[in-house]
């Protein structure tokens, strides 16, 4: 009897689904994402749409924005400012990423290991981050000064002395971020494929470039974007470091909005370099994800 009511209660549910399987299984409600919406609504897609619409209106900050048309659009792409501050800003960008994605690799790895002390290093690794970006270029400015600072010459007087600084002084800042990303993903590799790699003799190096870096594809790519978006809106370590200099030798894309609308009251034509330096950052960064194939990534973790 006992048994029969069990196998005709397991007939009769068999045709209801479970509650909690399916595809929606384990998944978070749709709300919860209603606070990160809000915020970017209000503080990233409201103001880019804003900025937008300004470029098309002639505006001095006072007074109510007149219509222009295409006149903004048609100064930005006449103007040859516009293209040494387009190659400067691509060479910042792809020596930042050389320099930032080197280092961050290295200290990720190494701080994923089991080394003496190494959380309290790591700790120290990850200060820069937590400051400023003003007070961190005021801090350099002081120590790259010809008169005080400890650094002998005019560093910030030539054109190639400025352009590392600004990389220095970038990656000083941003590594202990990457770092951290880096860390994140080098210790979700499966230690089996360590041991296995040992057992065929494989050296440090060998299981570093055969095993390490092709588990971290996923991760730089993330870190790759990041990188890539943050090296395109460069700004404060440009103004107080060198304000575009020497020359204009490093007078970067924001740093030109930067001078057309707060030195030349033109925030039409600054809301139009702004405008197409969002359109250039968006391209480029699904350029990235689309060549690297980040969209289908699947987890590479054994057993999952």
């Amino acid at each position: 009897m006992t048994i029969g009511t069990t196998e005709g209660g397991s007939r009769a549910g068999a045709g209801r689904p479970r509650r909690g399987t399916g595809a929606n299984a384990g998944r978070p409600h749709a709300a919860l994402a209603l606070p990160g919406v809000l915020f970017f609504l209000f503080f990233a897609a409201v103001p880019m749409v804003l900025a937008f619409c300004l470029s098309f209106t002639e505006w001095n900050g006072l007074g109510n924005p007149r219509p222009a048309g295409l006149a903004n659009w048609r100064k930005l792409f006449d103007d040859d400012r516009l293209t040494q501050s387009l190659m400067v800003t691509v060479l910042l960008t792809v020596v930042s990423w050389a320099f930032q994605t080197v280092v961050s690799i290295l200290l990720g790895v190494w701080a994923a290991g089991r080394q003496r002390n190494r959380a309290i290093l790591s700790a120290i690794f990850f200060v820069p981050f937590l400051l400023s970006s003003t007070a961190i270029s005021l801090l350099f400015y002081a120590l790259l000064d010809p008169n005080f600072g400890i650094v002998h010459g005019d560093t910030l007087g030539s054109t190639d002395g400025a352009f590392l600084a600004i990389v220095f002084v970038g990656g000083w800042q941003f590594i202990p971020f990457h770092t951290l990303i880096y860390q994140g993903g080098a210790r979700q590799i499966p230690e089996v494929l360590y041991q296995a790699a040992a057992i065929d003799g494989a050296g440090r190096y060998r299981r570093f470039f055969s095993i390490t870096l092709p588990q971290l594809r996923n991760t730089a790519t993330t870190s790759g974007v990041l990188m890539v978006v943050g090296s395109l809106t460069y700004f404060e370590t440009v103004l107080i470091l060198t304000q575009g200099g020497p020359g204009t030798d490093t007078a970067i894309l924001p740093y030109l909005m930067y001078e057309a609308g707060f030195k030349s009251y033109d925030f039409g034509y600054a809301s139009a370099i702004a405008s197409f330096l969002v359109v250039a950052a968006t391209a480029l960064s699904l350029l990235l994800v689309r060549l690297s194939g980040f969209g289908t990534m699947r987890s590479t973790r054994e057993g999952m």
